[in-house]
């Protein structure tokens, strides 16, 4: 069964996001949303509502699961006996930092290799950063996420 890891913080889940778990979808038997924990980033949700988005977000996907996670990847990549990572690249300052991430991935676990999809145009600019600030000011975000995700950013900035 060949089983990839999609990791990311996922605050919140983009339809970028979602187009590059579904690709992943239809190259691998099993795809984990892995949602990292990422208090460095500040993140707006909670881990726990991150998770949630997206189980929500990925629900159609029959072959795809969701679970948070605290560790470096590349040791959650082994807990889960995952030997590939899928990662979305949007432009080529995506690829500068995805390089450098999967060469210190490399470093610790050889075994694990890292593929990457590239996005199409109408997700090439979309990014959770983007979203939060449109939604921040109650611009309108429903073509970028879904209802489920939509509805908890108006909820958050309600306030």
């Amino acid at each position: 069964m060949r089983r990839a890891l999609v990791p990311g913080t996922f605050d919140p889940i983009t339809n970028g996001h979602i187009d590059v778990i579904a690709r992943a979808s239809q190259m691998f038997d099993e795809v984990i949303v892995g949602v990292a924990k990422s208090d460095k980033k500040r993140p707006l949700f909670m881990l726990e509502e991150r998770v949630a988005l997206a189980k929500e977000a990925t629900a159609h996907l029959d072959n795809v699961s969701v679970v948070g996670f605290d560790d470096l990847l590349v040791h959650f990549a082994e807990e889960i006996d995952c030997k590939f990572v899928v990662k979305g690249l949007r432009a080529i300052t995506d690829f500068e930092y995805e390089f450098q991430m999967t060469a210190a991935n490399y470093r610790l676990n050889d075994s694990i290799e890292t593929v990457f999809i590239m996005s199409p145009p109408q997700y090439m600019y979309l990014s959770s950063s983007i979203v939060r600030e449109i939604a921040s000011f109650h611009g309108n975000i429903s073509e970028l996420v879904t209802p489920g995700v939509e509805k908890a950013l108006r909820a958050r900035f309600s306030c």
